[in-house]
């Protein structure tokens, strides 16, 4: 069972909740949430927006065309991502969006491509984009009392952080697809947290520990959390990276996670082991081996 937790409760310290979150992170790897400052109405606005860039024709999404540079910046075609080498590649398309710090050179600070239609993007997704970091962060706060850290462990952390937004868009699983094929193919996440949010559409599949993939959804306005390799590592394997999937249906799908990970020069090795491990290394690594466009440069 997947919990489904109350953020208000989460942000002021609710014994109860926190301890189911702490429970979840720890022996799921999911959970949901709801009652965010992110209300239905203005999750819908959001789906909406990645919605009609999709519904773009193919030569209008070449323009942001994240294949052009060495980052994962602007638009994602089908199959421009492998997630499971031994699958074929995901058959989704994505819009990429993150921090944005060109100075230093770093391709995971790199800028953003915004196209110019549909007109008001940009600005509802860096709004988004603002508003569920500071969701992403509370949740990180709990996570940090779950592990017996000060509240603000990471908050320091995080003040760079190399989040990527990201929207998913799943179209009806292709009549060609076979057994290695798949909207996006078994995987963990990672960096530390995800915060996925959806149009409610059937499709997210979670490895249960009965090793069965269960269904997982939530409405516009709930959001799914689960955690990445990053902070699987970081807490010393405490905290838990499950393998989900999304093999896709006879119905079009849109997802909105947010990857929330922290400053390039963090050291996520294990608390208290001595080692250094730089969370830009970990996900530059990991980016290389998924982003077919960035395994030639």
């Amino acid at each position: 069972m997947i919990p489904s937790l109350d953020a208000a409760k989460i942000a002021t310290r609710d014994p109860q909740t926190l301890d189911a979150l702490r429970d979840a992170a720890f022996d799921i790897g999911f959970l949901k949430v709801r009652n965010t400052a992110i209300r239905p109405a203005r999750m819908r606005l959001v789906l909406a927006a990645y919605r009609a860039f999709f519904d773009l024709p193919e030569k209008q999404k070449r323009v942001v065309d994240m294949a052009v540079t060495g980052a994962n910046r602007g638009w994602g075609a089908p199959q421009s991502e492998q997630v499971d080498p031994d699958a074929n590649p995901d058959y989704k398309q994505v819009f990429d969006s993150g921090f944005e710090a060109p100075e230093t050179g770093l391709s995971v600070y790199a800028s953003n491509l915004w196209p110019s239609e549909p007109e008001g993007f940009r600005a509802v997704i860096e709004a988004y984009y603002r508003d569920a970091s500071a969701v992403a962060m509370d949740l990180l706060r709990g996570i940090a009392e779950g592990i017996g850290e000060d509240r603000h462990y990471f908050d320091d952390k995080f003040d760079r952080p190399m989040a990527l937004l990201r929207g998913n868009y799943y179209p009806p699983r292709p009549d060609w697809a076979g057994e290695k094929d798949f909207g996006i193919a078994a995987h963990t996440d990672y960096g530390c947290l995800t915060l996925l949010g959806s149009d409610g559409v059937p499709g997210l599949e979670v490895l249960g520990r009965d090793d069965e993939w269960h269904e997982l959804q939530a409405a516009p306005g709930e959001f799914v959390i689960n955690f990445g390799e990053m902070l699987e590592m970081w807490t010393g394997g405490r905290v838990k990276a499950t393998l989900h999937r999304v093999r896709g249906s006879t119905d079009e799908r849109i997802s909105v996670p947010l990857f929330f990970n922290p400053n390039h020069d963090t050291n996520v090795a294990p608390m208290g082991s001595g080692q250094v491990i730089r969370a830009g290394d970990h996900l530059q690594k990991r980016f290389k081996e998924t982003y077919r466009h960035l395994q030639s440069t």
